[in-house]
């Protein structure tokens, strides 16, 4: 696909972002802040953990090395790019001036979905904690409820600004620190019933083949971890020196929170009682169980006070990061109803109607998942799949714009290792797509088993029709395609 040369922004030089209704108000701390909490080694892992040790077992912490070093080398580009296009919106308008238009239409179609189907997961993973903490049953209901109460509170933080929103980032930083290193620790402490040889041991969860099929399954738990780095990009326009400042974010995510969410799964599986119950099912609910037996119950809600934090400040994050996008769609005419959507508050520098849709179009979803059997499984699967698609389209246009010439210019570049790494990263995210698309039930009816491929290909198939038939790819007049020189553009 291709879009409008625009030779006039250089190839060669940093470009700046447009000019820009939003302040500078969000410094370095909270940017990775922003980033970590969006990560969120608490959410990911308390949201999956039961998931993941019933189907894989106890080395399913290595999903988290695997995913990990994938996502670094993703992230080491995405910072080559921000770095010279420090644009709000993230990979859409990465992928418009790498590529052109269409490809970059196309790209922030399957982010925008992706993103405000996780910001419904995420939201979802926290219904049983509020239930738990308030001293309700969790209940399918209950959870559409608590996940719909989540995401307008999280909304309403995002309408407050950039300050507000920094300063929820941070609290949530904290938080997720509290959950993962405090918490671990007394668990260490207090409540370990085994040795570091279990994450080793299987406990039979391969039955009698491959254990690489189940573990391959029950990696989602890292697929899920190891994104997020890319809102460190989403506020661009509202960092100072964003060229030199987000890319460094974006790293210091991966390590961080990496390191935090593997950190935290280890105490976890430490403190595990019974593995065969977890794996037969007859422990739905090991975090909890855990929380409840080593600290009892007064400390375990005190906990999911805790936890309850780091689940709101990921939806903030994400919301944040879905506003913008769906901004920066507007300012370029990219989108029906690009007048209202592009409609800005001066006064707490957000946009308005952007963030009001990243609010309502996820409360919509949870409401729907009512309809499903294992509703969070299929919605964190297809969330994972939409943005490992959309972060692949960028790397993709990053590998073919360095293939006609794009040099990166600046301040963060990987030199001559660009291109290796690059397709690594290319690599990397084809498999993950692959593995989470993979049917493994075939028991289960072709529908159910084959969800994620349908949901992708029903956004993918709507959001051609959309780009055709209405044609807004080709009404905005922003930048697009000029990472290629003018001699080598095909735009």
């Amino acid at each position: 696909m291709t879009g409008t040369s625009d030779a006039t922004a250089g190839a060669g030089s940093p470009d700046e972002a447009p000019a820009s209704e939003f302040r500078k108000d969000m410094g370095p701390w909270a940017n990775f802040a922003l980033g970590f909490t969006y990560l969120s080694p608490v959410v990911s892992t308390y949201t999956l953990f039961g998931t993941a040790l019933a189907t894989g077992g106890p080395p399913m912490i290595w999903a988290f090395l695997m995913a990990g070093a994938g996502q670094f080398l993703v992230a080491l580009v995405f910072g080559e790019v921000v770095a010279q296009y420090p644009i709000a919106g993230g990979v859409y308008p990465w992928a418009r001036r790498l590529w052109g238009n269409r490809w970059a239409w196309m790209t922030g179609w399957v982010y925008m979905w992706a993103l405000l189907v996780t910001i419904t997961s995420v939201a979802y993973g926290a219904g049983p904690y509020i239930a738990i903490l308030f001293g309700f049953d969790p209940t399918v209901h209950t959870t559409v409820l608590c996940t719909v109460v989540l995401i307008l509170v999280a909304a309403l933080i995002n309408y407050a600004g950039t300050k507000a929103l920094s300063l929820a980032a941070v609290i949530g930083f904290t938080g997720e620190l509290v959950g993962a290193l405090v918490v671990g620790i007394y668990l260490l402490v207090t409540h370990r019933e085994h040795g570091l040889g279990v994450i080793f041991d299987s406990y039979g969860t391969e039955g009698n083949g491959s254990y690489t099929p189940v573990f391959l399954a029950a990696a989602i738990i890292g697929f899920y971890q190891y994104y997020g780095f890319e809102a460190c990009g989403d506020t661009a326009e509202e960092v100072e020196h964003p060229g030199r400042v987000i890319p460094k974010a974006m790293r210091r995510t991966i390590y961080v929170g990496g390191a935090a969410a593997t950190f935290t799964c280890l105490t976890l599986l430490l403190s595990v009682t019974d593995f065969n119950a977890v794996i037969s099912g007859k422990d739905a609910d090991p975090v909890v169980n855990v929380l409840y037996d080593a600290m009892g119950h007064v400390g375990a809600r005190i906990v999911m006070g805790v936890v309850l934090i780091s689940f709101l400040s990921c939806t903030v994050s994400l919301q944040a990061a879905a506003g913008r996008l769906i901004y920066s769609y507007a300012r370029d005419r990219m989108i029906f109803g690009h007048q209202v959507l592009q409609k800005f508050s001066s006064a707490r520098a957000v946009p308005t109607y952007a963030l009001l849709v990243a609010a309502v179009v996820p409360a919509l979803i949870a409401f729907g998942s009512l309809v499903s059997e294992d509703a969070l499984t299929k919605i964190v699967s297809f969330a994972i799949f939409g943005i490992y698609a959309s972060f692949q389209m960028v790397v993709l246009a990053a590998l073919r714009a360095r293939l006609k010439g794009w040099k990166p210019a600046g301040e963060f570049t990987l030199g001559r290792a660009g291109v290796v790494v690059n397709a690594a990263a290319l690599a990397y995210g084809i498999f993950a797509i692959i593995n989470i698309c993979w049917a493994r039930n075939p028991e289960e009816p072709w529908y159910d088993n084959y969800v994620v491929l349908l949901c992708g290909g029903v956004v993918l198939v709507s959001g051609l029709l959309y780009m055709f038939t209405t044609h807004h790819y080709g009404r905005g007049d922003a930048a697009s395609g000029d990472a290629v020189p003018a001699d080598g553009a095909a735009s």
